[in-house]
């Protein structure tokens, strides 16, 4: 088993936003967007006049022990009742909404620094397709939130990611101007394709090459983290779906939609020439596992020897190899994923504080019983370390 002597960089900790994280900047004529309701004696977050359910709990407070659902996301532990699993609740850390309090919490785990990201963020889009306008506006206002309680650099020990919406590209690069401009290091996208009313497109349609240009000329990465993709529709096809929920028990769901949103958007980055004609791009996929890693190399390879010429030559299984970074489960299997990208390509992250991350960032490297010191100091913090800091 292999040690950690040194300080690590986590690919993927977690804020628990406050209660006015999308509200407190959100302009006057959208108050009715997100709103806060006590409904059956439960604080509960409104989002365009619905119940938003994507988390049980959005207040947070209080809220579950960080890695409670370790053993059941490892499938030694029945999760047919959820609630049992979680235990007992606890009140909120401060160090979950503070970033002072947070560096002193890091200290004590050992950790150098980590990209933060969203808990109620990446599940609201879907709630607002319908309204490309209203959404935009709403997840500006998030991040003027997120600007306010966490900045996006602090202490070059936390490098919280702005959240870029695609529906309009040119707001769409506004917002990608904004987080650059307030000292982004790092921004976050949903997985899945790029949806809104009468159109569904690819991140990888031309239309978004001002916004991949951008993010590559200031050498930052772009990140895609798990949330509600809205891959529930597919489910629906089947006699499934609904809204998504986090933690509801959904087998078809689970054993069949887990890995799409993320091996269809890298997917499309390679065929639909993102990461041709931005050779400079790095993208990061985080909290969405490793399985589907090998199924896409060998689609793409197949695809290449069959078509090169709609690859332009370029072999699109070299250009995932460098492009992207893989931040995987830890009940994933990491030495296949090692081999089939390497270990310079691995970035782990713990999901702390949530329940179903580790309790202890650094007990990753428990996982890592057959890589060499060189690859754990790769994977726990080198990799992770060169990726906060912009490729100029």
């Amino acid at each position: 088993m292999g040690t950690v002597d040194f300080d690590v960089f986590d690919a993927d900790n977690h804020y628990y936003e406050a209660t006015d994280a999308f509200i407190r900047h959100l302009p006057k004529h959208r108050s009715k967007l997100v709103q806060w309701a006590d409904i059956d004696g439960k604080h509960r977050m409104i989002v365009d006049n619905k119940i938003f359910r994507f988390i049980p709990n959005p207040t947070f407070d209080p809220v579950a022990r960080p890695g409670c659902l370790d053993e059941y996301f490892r499938g030694k532990q029945a999760g047919d009742d959820i609630r049992a699993a979680f235990g007992e609740l606890e009140p909120i850390n401060p160090a979950y909404r503070d970033p002072a309090a947070r560096v002193r919490l890091m200290d004590t785990q050992g950790m150098q620094g980590c990209f933060l990201f969203p808990t109620l963020g990446v599940g609201v889009e879907e709630a607002l397709l319908h309204d490309p306008d209203a959404l935009h506006d709403v997840f500006h206002a998030f991040n003027e939130w997120m600007l306010d309680d966490w900045t996006f650099n602090y202490a070059d020990r936390i490098y919280a990611a702005p959240y870029i919406a695609l529906q309009d590209p040119v707001r769409a690069e506004q917002e990608v101007e904004y987080a650059l401009a307030n000292g982004a290091h790092v921004v976050v996208m949903r997985s899945g394709p790029v949806r809104g009313p009468g159109f569904s497109r690819s991140p990888g349609d031309p239309m978004y090459d001002r916004m991949w240009a951008r993010i590559t000329e200031a050498g930052v990465l772009a990140a895609y983290h798990s949330g509600d993709a809205g891959y529930n529709r597919y489910a629906d096809e089947w006699g499934g779906g609904g809204d998504f929920q986090a933690f509801r028990a959904d087998p078809f769901r689970s054993v069949t939609g887990g890995h799409r949103p993320i091996y269809d958007t890298v997917a499309a980055l390679a065929c639909h020439g993102v990461l041709r004609r931005h050779p400079n791009l790095r993208v990061a996929t985080i909290e969405s596992g490793s399985e589907w890693v090998g199924l896409l190399l060998k689609a793409l390879k197949k695809s290449f020897g069959q078509i090169p010429g709609a690859y332009e030559g370029v072999d699109p299984v070299e250009q995932v190899q460098d492009h992207l970074w893989v931040s995987p489960y830890y009940e994933d299997d990491l030495q296949e994923l090692r081999d089939e990208l390497g270990a310079t390509q691995m970035i782990f992250g713990s999901d702390y504080p949530h329940a179903e991350g580790l309790a202890d960032p650094k007990s990753f490297v428990d996982d890592l019983p057959n890589f060499s010191e060189d690859e754990i100091r790769l994977v726990m913090r080198e990799n992770g370390l060169a990726l906060s800091q912009p490729r100029i």
